[in-house]
């Protein structure tokens, strides 16, 4: 909320209101989960306004994902439908890395050796 507070001063300065206005966080968003154990840069937001997942990131990268907008209840169930039918992801696969869960978009790219296919 900082970061947003920092913003909106910027964008107070703005010639014309409206014009390349930055959103950094909303008092309606509710982190959810981030991408990564250690990950404290990106992950899913809960807009308790709108009912939608959304995306944050503390450096603002596109993910390229924008036009897949889920609630909750429906991103939770897709998860679990992957976990019992790995075979049947649509989005991602999971697979593990030492026995730890991690799913195939996530891996760094020194760990891909590591990485093994969930079976479910």
């Amino acid at each position: 909320m900082n970061a947003q507070r920092h913003e909106e001063t910027l964008n107070a300065n703005l010639r014309t209101p409206g014009d390349d206005q930055t959103t950094v966080w909303k008092t309606s968003w509710i982190p959810v989960c981030s991408f990564g154990v250690t990950d404290r840069t990106s992950g899913l937001y809960l807009d308790t306004e709108t009912g939608y997942l959304g995306h944050w990131s503390r450096y603002n990268e596109d993910r390229g994902d924008e036009d897949e907008r889920d609630t909750l209840t429906t991103y939770l169930e897709e998860i679990a439908d992957s976990l019992e039918m790995p075979s049947l992801a649509t989005r991602d696969k999971p697979g593990l890395i030492n026995g730890a869960l991690v799913w195939g978009s996530m891996i760094n790219p020194d760990q891909e050796d590591q990485w093994v296919a969930f079976e479910g």
